[in-house]
């Protein structure tokens, strides 16, 4: 692969950064760990961020080396279910989800919409961050099951109804890339999870990297544009 010097040059900068924030994390919960295994994570964080920069993200080269197409026949749709935590929000979405929720509210099941009434249409985690409520602490609460019992998500239903004009929160719409902000830029990371080995599989079949499978939501996320550099970095390969 062939990318410009300042690219590479800029990406490592920002690797190094998320490596000392990593770090930092990493030091407050194993203070008591001996400097040889800090030392031994650092490898493995230096080797794990394999990026490039394109514009005010770092894009892991995962997104154009992995293959993926969700492949909901064997998975049943299982993200939408198994975890610990609800689908992260941006803060515009939390809004968002209070004012579509009457026009959804019919099409969730009663469980979800128990949790809903409870919790509200979003929450704060234990960890401060914005997402959607569980039923149960599993599934999460806008889940619906189609007649096949293959978990979808009840706002996309309801957007594909023509009852609302938003599809879902951009990180569903996303996955398995997943985005995290930063002061400086935001680092587009690939998420790899054992449940999604049958797309993995099927992606691999159909020569389908995980960047084309998202464009859509990668569009919707940083813009046609950003795409476009995308795709000419892919071309590079």
């Amino acid at each position: 692969m062939s990318i410009t010097a300042n690219s590479t040059i800029n990406a490592v900068k920002i690797s190094l950064r998320l490596n000392s924030i990593f770090l930092k994390i990493s030091a407050r919960k194993n203070s008591q760990l001996p400097l040889s295994n800090h030392i031994k994570k650092r490898k493995k964080i230096l080797y794990f961020y394999r990026m490039f920069q394109l514009g005010k993200t770092i894009v892991s080269e995962d997104l154009i080396e992995k293959d993926f197409v969700c492949n909901l026949s064997q998975c049943k749709g299982e993200c939408c279910v198994s975890g610990e935590a609800g689908a992260p929000l941006e803060k515009e979405e939390v809004l968002i989800l209070k004012e579509i929720y009457p026009k959804v509210k019919h099409l969730l099941r009663d469980e979800g919409i128990s949790a809903i009434e409870v919790q509200g249409t979003s929450i704060v985690s234990d960890f401060g961050e914005l997402e959607t409520p569980l039923v149960n602490d599993s599934e999460c609460a806008y889940l619906i099951f189609d007649e096949n019992n293959i978990a979808k998500c009840g706002i996309e239903e309801a957007y594909n109804q023509n009852i609302i004009a938003w599809k879902k929160p951009i990180s569903c719409h996303l996955y398995p890339v997943r985005v995290k902000d930063y002061s400086e830029f935001a680092a587009v990371n690939y998420h790899k999870w054992d449940i999604c080995d049958d797309a993995c599989s099927l992606g691999k079949e159909l020569k389908v990297p995980v960047y084309k499978f998202v464009k859509e939501a990668l569009i919707r996320k940083f813009g046609k544009g950003w795409y476009t550099e995308l795709e000419k970095v892919a071309k590079e390969y």
